[in-house]
């Protein structure tokens, strides 16, 4: 009886587990991931978790959203853009896992994938990213905890607490936490009230100041814009206001002290009519006035975005902003001097440093700006708007490309050389600063302006970078502009052309020179112009237009006639010519060396000495200071001996032009004093025929013949005859004329 029970119990306790472990008899399943969408435009820094997995979707990369570093990105940068920078996903989108991490002292900006990354100095947050396929056993969260757009700031000195769900929740002793705002987006503004709460728990009384934020809805900008054009006072403005009063009524101190003049406060706080609302201006600014110290004002101030600056307690100026880390670690300081109310910038702002910017555009940039009455100041608004976009986009500093700018009306003026600033940060204000000139649009003086005044070392020219000049134009220029874009070229200066709202068939007949930007530009084969249907439409060709100007290997225009060749001297060595009149052919050597700029990447020189052999002095590149060249020609030594001009030549094309770089010009100066004891027909035309511009320089008994035979076509600009070597110095000055003219006058397209 008693087994039978117990044999029962064990049976309903196995079935009973058994009915745990599996119900309805069905395996455990493993739990399927689920990937959260995310759009293009959301950043890291806006996702609070430390690791998650995304789904970015397709033709993210036409959004252009903003990606600072490579391979370690800030936390400002668009994950999905970051991404495709990184190789992880294509433009068609997908799966990506971000890992967060702590902050860099540098990210370096880089080209990949179609997607710029931007350099930046110092941010607090960085992320990776990473395959979307997660590790077996790994599962991330299948929603994604956003951090808030606006959190409110408190003052720096006034503890934050999180306050409890009931006060009988609180301990006898409470013990008051900061709060840790999480990251801002630089493109909203919250303000803050702190008032004071009490709570009575048992025998303890505990103060807790309470935040209640006010938050407004568009960019800062814009609100203050629209207030003051609606005619009325904002809450936040209204209770400054009335703060002021009272505290200055206390003090018995004055408005003086106050605001810096009787009139301030009415000027800032009392309503105006009601005249409409107009238009926001993006780079428009909210001007601070220092206001007075005191628990008055401390309890207020705007929220900031958060940049990495080092707090400072007793500045006499007002206060920059503080980091989350300076308020963590600084919780009794306190402000001194009133609040900022300061514009955001959409980009974010790093410390006073040295940019060396995007080394693979090392460029010297100056923009031409239209200041004409005709451009009206909303376009001249939008002008300097993607002038400011531009400077962005580069990625200016000291080691990339440099930027200045100068505005043309009746005359040109310059607004900032190519020295003034040193970053894309420092160059925003200063476009917004600009102020319309007015007048025509003359741009062919603004060109003839920056040849011989703009590109100059005490204006910040490197030398060794390309000069570029993009010039912007309404409509069309009211002065011609070829001969002063051909002066420009020719000094080196590679011109582009982005025409804003051209003229059509009906206006044609009003434009002053047609075909203009084809007469101006570096090129005709349209890489140097950028046609622009609408002003509202120019920023739409930032990118493209930094992608171009920096294209150094086809800025051709930096190429002069003076800088893009390769040279080679052949000097008659023979018996005849003897040591005193040999050094006299080797000075006119360095005077015609001399007028070159001397370096592997410019003009080449090489040299080879004849009699009835050859001799190869030095080769091109040997030498890549004009200072070593100088010297090297100085210590040729006279061989003396028969002539053999024919053959020195097919010599000189065997060993000095068949290693010529594509892109120079092969030049080559023969000098003789008397008729070669071999044909040098056939190695002229040889020569000839592989590109090779001959130069004839004939001494004494030099035959006439053979000087024409070895020159160029036409043999008048090509062929010189002198009767005595003292006399040779009298033809350096042509023979570069020559060069200069053949050089300038190639085909543009």
């Amino acid at each position: 009886m008693h087994k039978a029970r117990l044999t029962a119990v064990c049976v309903v306790i196995l079935f009973t587990c058994g009915s745990l472990a599996k119900p309805n008899g069905q395996k455990n399943k493993k739990p399927k991931q689920v990937v959260p969408s995310i759009e293009c435009d959301v950043r890291a820094g806006k996702i609070k978790l430390p690791e998650f997995i995304a789904k970015c979707p397709a033709n993210c990369k036409e959004t252009m959203q903003r990606v600072y570093g490579t391979g370690v990105f800030a936390s400002i940068s668009s994950i999905c853009n970051a991404a495709i920078h990184s190789g992880v996903i294509t433009n068609a989108g997908g799966k990506v896992i971000v890992k967060k991490m702590a902050g860099q002292a540098a990210y370096k900006g880089s080209q990949a994938n179609g997607i710029r990354s931007l350099s930046l100095l110092n941010w607090r947050e960085s992320f990776t990213v990473a395959v979307g396929k997660p590790k077996k056993g790994v599962i991330y969260p299948t929603s994604l905890d956003y951090s808030p757009s606006r959190p409110p700031t408190v003052k720096p000195g006034q503890k934050e607490a999180k306050a409890p769900p009931a006060p009988s929740a609180l301990p006898a002793t409470t013990v008051v936490e900061p709060i840790t705002t999480a990251e801002t987006e630089p493109t909203t503004t919250a303000a803050a009230v702190t008032t004071p709460q009490t709570i009575t728990t048992g025998t303890t009384t505990t103060t807790l100041p309470t935040t209640t934020p006010t938050t407004t809805t568009a960019k800062s900008r814009s609100a203050v814009h629209k207030v003051r054009d609606a005619g009325s006072i904002h809450p936040y403005f209204a209770s400054l206001a009335s703060a002021a009063s009272a505290r200055q009524s206390q003090s018995g101190h004055g408005k003086a002290q106050a605001f810096r003049g009787s009139s301030a406060i009415a000027n800032r706080f009392s309503p105006r009519p009601n005249t409409g609302l107009r238009r926001p201006e993006a780079g428009s600014a909210v001007r601070r006035q220092p206001a007075p110290s005191g628990p008055g004002f401390n309890r207020v101030q705007l929220a900031q975005p958060e940049r990495n600056q080092q707090a400072v307690q007793t500045n006499p100026t007002p206060r920059g902003p503080e980091t989350d880390a300076a308020r963590k670690s600084l919780p009794e300081m306190t402000h001194t001097r009133g609040f900022n109310a300061r514009e955001q910038d959409s980009l974010p702002q790093a410390p006073e440093a040295i940019s060396l910017g995007d080394s693979n555009c090392k460029v010297d940039i100056a923009f031409l700006m239209d200041g004409s009455w005709s451009i009206g100041k909303r376009r001249f608004k939008i002008q300097k708007d993607f002038l400011a976009d531009v400077s962005q986009a580069l990625d200016v500093g000291v080691a990339g490309p440099i930027m200045g700018i100068i505005q043309y009306g009746d005359d040109p003026v310059t607004e900032f050389n190519l020295r003034a600033y040193s970053s894309s940060r420092e160059l925003k204000p200063a476009v917004d600063k600009i102020m319309q000139k007015g007048g025509l649009s003359n741009v062919g003086k603004a060109l003839s302006y920056i040849t011989k005044h703009y590109f100059s070392d005490a204006n910040g020219n490197r030398g060794g970078a390309p000069n570029v000049a993009v010039v912007l134009v309404d409509g069309w220029p009211t002065d011609k502009v070829e001969e002063a874009s051909r002066l420009a070229r020719e000094s080196g200066i590679n011109i582009f052309f982005v025409t804003i709202e051209g003229a059509d068939e009906n206006e044609k007949q009003n434009v002053v020179e047609p075909n203009f930007v084809d007469k101006a530009v570096c090129r005709t084969n349209g890489f140097f112009s950028l046609p622009v249907s609408s002003w509202f439409g120019l920023r739409k060709t930032v990118q493209p237009l930094v992608k171009r100007v920096c294209d150094t290997d086809r800025l051709v225009c930096s190429k002069t006639c003076l800088n893009a060749n390769d040279i080679a001297f052949v000097i008659d060595g023979s018996s005849s010519v003897g040591t005193g009149n040999f050094r006299t052919v080797l000075q006119f050597v360095a005077n015609v060396t001399r007028e070159f700029e001397i370096s592997d990447t410019d003009t080449r020189v090489g040299a080879v000495q004849y009699t009835y052999e050859q001799r190869l002095e030095f080769a091109f590149g040997q030498y890549n200071t004009k200072a070593e060249l100088l010297n090297a020609i100085k210590r040729i030594n006279y061989w003396s001996g028969g002539t053999s001009t024919g053959a020195a030549i097919t010599y000189t094309a065997e060993q000095l032009f068949s290693k010529s770089k594509p892109n120079k010009r092969k030049i080559m100066i023969v000098i003789t004093d008397g008729r070669s004891y071999d044909d040098v027909r056939a190695p002229a035309l040889a020569v000839h025929r592989k590109g090779v511009i001959a130069y004839s320089i004939g001494i004494a008994w030099a035959a006439q013949d053979e000087l024409e035979y070895i020159a160029t076509d036409p043999d008048k600009d090509h062929s010189f005859f002198v009767d005595e070597f003292d006399n040779l110095y009298k033809f350096v000055p042509k023979i570069i004329q020559n060069i200069c003219q053949e050089f300038n006058s190639q085909p543009r397209n």
